[in-house]
This record gives C-alpha cells, sequence and structure tokens, in this order.
C-alpha cells in the first residue's frame, strides 16, 4: 500500500502569498528594505524613518500582511505540532488570520486613542514605529522558520520552546531599544506611559494566554 505523502497545498498557499509581499516590499522600496533587514542590530533605520513616519505606511502594511500570515501558520504548528501530519482546514486557518489580524489592528488602534486621550500623541507614534518594526521583523525571521518547520522537520516541543523563547527576546529588545530611544520623553510621563504597557501590552496577551488554556 502507498502511504500518504503530505502535501501541506494551504500552508504552501500561504507561505507563497507571504514571500509575494515581502518581494513587494523589497521591490517598492529596496533601500529601505535593506536598512529594515538590519533594524536589530543598528538603530539607523528607525532613525531615518521615524521622520517619515505616516499614519498608513505602504512599506509597513506590506510586511504586517507577511507577519499576520507567518504568525498564524507559526501559532497552528506550535497548537499541533503533535499531530502525525499538519493538515489545517481552511476554516481553521481563516479564523486564526482574522483573529489574529482583528487582535493586532484593534490594539493598534486603542494605543492611537489612548495617546491622544493623555495627550501624548508624539511618545506613543514613535513607540508604535518602533514596535510595528521590530514584529514586521519578527515576521520576516518567522517566514524561513515556518518553511524549516513544514517541510524539512517535524517539530518538537523543546524546538517550539526554544523559538518561542528566541522570538520574544526579540521582541524584548526592541521594547528595551524603544524605551532607550525615548528615555526623556517616557520620564515626563511615566504614570501614564507605565498604565499604557499595564493595559495594552500585558493584560492582552495574559487574557489571550488564560482563553487558550481554558
Amino acid at each position: 500500500m502507498l502511504r500518504n505523502v503530505p502535501t501541506y497545498e494551504l500552508f504552501t498557499v500561504l507561505i507563497v502569498v507571504s514571500l509575494l509581499f515581502i518581494t513587494l516590499a523589497k521591490a517598492f522600496y529596496p533601500k529601505r528594505f535593506n536598512d529594515f533587514v538590519s533594524v536589530i542590530g543598528s538603530s539607523k533605520y528607525l532613525k531615518i524613518y521615524l521622520r517619515e513616519q505616516k499614519f498608513f505606511d505602504r512599506f509597513d502594511a506590506l510586511l504586517f500582511v507577511n507577519l499576520i500570515l507567518s504568525v498564524a501558520i507559526f501559532s497552528y504548528i506550535c497548537f499541533h505540532y503533535d499531530n502525525a501530519v499538519l493538515n489545517p482546514s481552511n476554516d481553521d486557518l481563516f479564523k486564526l488570520i482574522m483573529g489574529i489580524g482583528i487582535f493586532v489592528l484593534i490594539k493598534v488602534l486603542l494605543e492611537r486613542l489612548i495617546g491622544s486621550l493623555f495627550e501624548i500623541d508624539k511618545l506613543i507614534d514613535e513607540y508604535l514605529f518602533q514596535k510595528i518594526s521590530y514584529k514586521n521583523f519578527l515576521g520576516l525571521l518567522l517566514f524561513p522558520i515556518n518553511l524549516f518547520l513544514i517541510y524539512s522537520f517535524k517539530p518538537n516541543l523543546t524546538i517550539i520552546y526554544i523559538l518561542i523563547i528566541i522570538l520574544l527576546i526579540i521582541n524584548v529588545l526592541g521594547l528595551i531599544t524603544t524605551i532607550k530611544t525615548n528615555q526623556s520623553l517616557i520620564k515626563q510621563n511615566l504614570f501614564y506611559f507605565i498604565l499604557y504597557l499595564c493595559a495594552l501590552e500585558i493584560a492582552p496577551y495574559i487574557i489571550i494566554y488564560k482563553v487558550f488554556i481554558s
């Protein structure tokens, strides 16, 4: 009897879409993309492009699509790593993609609203630009990781934990860099910034964790 070989068609479609948006970002903004890929080791990207920041940034939007798709694929792999074959349904992945996308967009809009209410728009705008840049970098990093986990290597719990820890470390490094860059501005609005961190950076992830655990 012939053994069924998994084709991962749905994963392949999503990965091709992600690659398309990454390619578009590089094709339309080659210099910015080259600066962007070194955002973790250098502050050059943040210093240059913070001045050109817009409410809707096409470059960030293109990479944001890859971020949502890559996070959705990685999340599915994490929750189903012990399955013999990764075979997601269209419905499962669609809900995951929509859920992650809506969560991130609502969170960004709430952050901008709070910035306006507390009159710390400049601080929040700079913080959001830097945070979105680091998250888009994580999306870029997740792209080859997902390729490896789907097509080359069946992950186990240890590998999943190691990858999550690496991604969290990069995220924390981004937060520390942001705080260092804006420390004088943060000191002037310390109470509001701490309130913001607790309300919109810590609480939502605790709630999501509790929902998944339950």
